[in-house]
């Protein structure tokens, strides 16, 4: 899959050049996520749960269920008090079960593409949250000039 890329050169001119995703540079973090091309569920557990735990009660990779390099499972309790555990797979993120640590196999949530998408359709507190600190970080760079 070939993406497009502009690369700023001047305001005046930019340049559009195509390239493959795999020609890109890793990060640390993807490196550390990736192991012989699949990526590591636990290490993308953790970082999912540093990046939202801001808009949350609780948030936290679940040290009971078994997770690996192709599933993890992460408990998260909304600002509304209400308790969930998520499975993260290849596939994206979905409730499994109702509480921490369990996974109720007749539940058939749907598949999110991201924890932002997820936690919206859950929380409402959350989707307040989130937009509260989008509006501060807009002031900060709108006072720093940027």
């Amino acid at each position: 899959m070939s993406r497009k890329c502009t690369d700023e050169l001047s305001p005046e001119e930019g340049m559009e050049v195509d390239y493959q995703p795999e020609d890109l540079p890793m990060s640390s973090f993807d490196e550390r996520c990736v192991e012989h091309g699949v990526k590591d569920m636990r290490l993308e557990a953790e970082a999912i749960v540093s990046d939202v735990l801001f808009a949350v009660n609780n948030m936290f990779v679940s040290k009971t269920l078994s997770n690996g390099l192709d599933l993890a499972f992460i408990n998260v309790e909304t600002r509304e008090g209400k308790r969930y555990c998520l499975e993260l797979s290849e596939a994206g993120l979905r409730v499994v079960g109702n509480t921490f640590d369990q996974v109720d196999a007749g539940l058939s949530a749907q598949y999110h593409e991201t924890v932002y998408s997820l936690l919206d359709s859950l929380s409402p507190a959350y989707r307040e949250a989130f937009g509260n600190a989008l509006l501060q970080r807009l002031e900060r760079l709108k006072q720093n000039g940027q």
